[in-house]
């Protein structure tokens, strides 16, 4: 895809200067420094969406410099442990990083937003807040405090809530339960009575063989059916309700964003919002025929019990507004995102929601 071609998809510009700079293209391309970025992924080479996701940036970028803007692409582990790659761009070990906020929680609750926190948006709610609704406002002031640019670079969609090696009748199965977690869900697991931990992507499946821990989510079906939770755990619990939408993020180092050129920036920031869509559209075709085969393999789906998931609720907003007392950037972003997601949420119970359940039911009492 050429510079010019890739601008117009993007709606980089206007049509005036895009025209403009397609005239003058190669007298732009030879001006424009060559650059070379290494970016730092939190996840394993066999989560090829989430890989694949960080490589289409990458792809875009070279192409719409003319090779002159290089990214190279490295999987969690090669350059810095997979839950460390926030510290690995704050710092200028890597130039850019691609990576769930809700890993770094330990450093700042805040950081929840950037990917998801429990009962929170799906998909599309997260990108109307982000984009129109305050969000990326809000977010972009906390990141500047962290030496870090942040852009929305993919979302998994809805989630599933998990393998299981027992079966989980109701709240009281929680008690003493290891369970693989990520962000502030743990803290909600614990008062649930859970035992959770974090653990980066490549190292989960030998966690759950050698019984560390007794249940671990990741993402769907898709990515699980490759990291083979099922041959060691065989129940799959859904709805995942701590990821309704989960967002992937690019972090760039603040000084290494500045340094580059405006057209650069333009050709970057283009470049995640592909492949923000681009995530999602390739798990919801994927994520169907995965599942089938999973349970082809002997996965028993399980949906979580209704006491469970109401427990799960009251404390989740419980601790949301207890932090917001303590935490002034937590309450920033809250004070943004509580009240659009009950705005938005509002619109989707009257158009969405019962357009999916009907659609999904039509026909199936005859």
């Amino acid at each position: 895809m050429k510079r010019r071609a890739f601008l117009t998809k993007a709606g980089v510009g206007t049509v005036s200067t895009v025209a403009a700079s397609t005239l003058a293209a190669p007298a732009i391309a030879q001006s424009q420094p060559a650059i070379q970025w290494r970016l730092a992924s939190s996840f394993p080479k066999s989560t090829d969406i989430l890989i694949g996701t960080s490589e289409l940036i990458a792809k875009r970028v070279a192409e719409a410099t003319d090779g002159k803007f290089q990214i190279r692409v490295h999987a969690g582990g090669e350059l810095v442990p997979g839950l460390q790659v926030l510290d690995a761009v704050q710092n200028g070990t890597v130039q850019c990083g691609h990576t769930c906020g809700y890993y770094y929680v330990g450093k700042d609750p805040t950081f929840a937003f950037d990917t998801t926190v429990p009962f929170g948006p799906n998909a599309r709610q997260q990108n109307a807040w982000y984009q129109y609704g305050g969000g990326q406002e809000v977010m972009r002031a906390f990141f500047k405090k962290h030496n870090i640019v942040q852009f929305p670079a993919g979302n998994t969609g809805a989630q599933m809530g998990g393998w299981y090696r027992k079966e989980i009748k109701s709240l009281e199965d929680f008690n003493g339960l290891k369970i693989r977690i990520a962000g502030i869900t743990g803290q909600i697991m614990a008062k649930l009575g859970a035992a959770p931990t974090q653990i980066a992507g490549s190292d989960i499946y030998p966690a759950l063989e050698k019984g560390t821990i007794d249940a671990v989510e990741f993402v769907g079906p898709y990515d699980d059916e490759k990291l083979g939770f099922f041959q060691v755990a065989k129940y799959y619990y859904y709805p995942g309700w701590w990821e309704g939408g989960p967002q992937v993020s690019l972090y760039v180092n603040q000084q290494e964003w500045e340094a580059l050129p405006k057209s650069y920036q333009a050709i970057l920031a283009a470049a995640c919002a592909e492949g923000n869509g681009a995530m999602t559209a390739r798990y919801d075709a994927e994520n169907a025929k995965a599942l089938k085969r999973l349970v082809a393999k002997g996965a028993v789906l399980r949906p979580y019990p209704r006491d469970l998931m109401e427990a799960a609720h009251k404390i989740a907003f419980e601790l949301y507004e207890d932090i917001a007392k303590s935490n002034p950037d937590f309450k920033s972003v809250y004070d943004s995102w509580k009240p659009f997601l009950e705005e938005v949420q509002l619109w989707f119970r009257v158009a969405e929601l019962p357009y999916d359940n009907f659609v999904q039911t039509a026909g199936r009492s005859k």
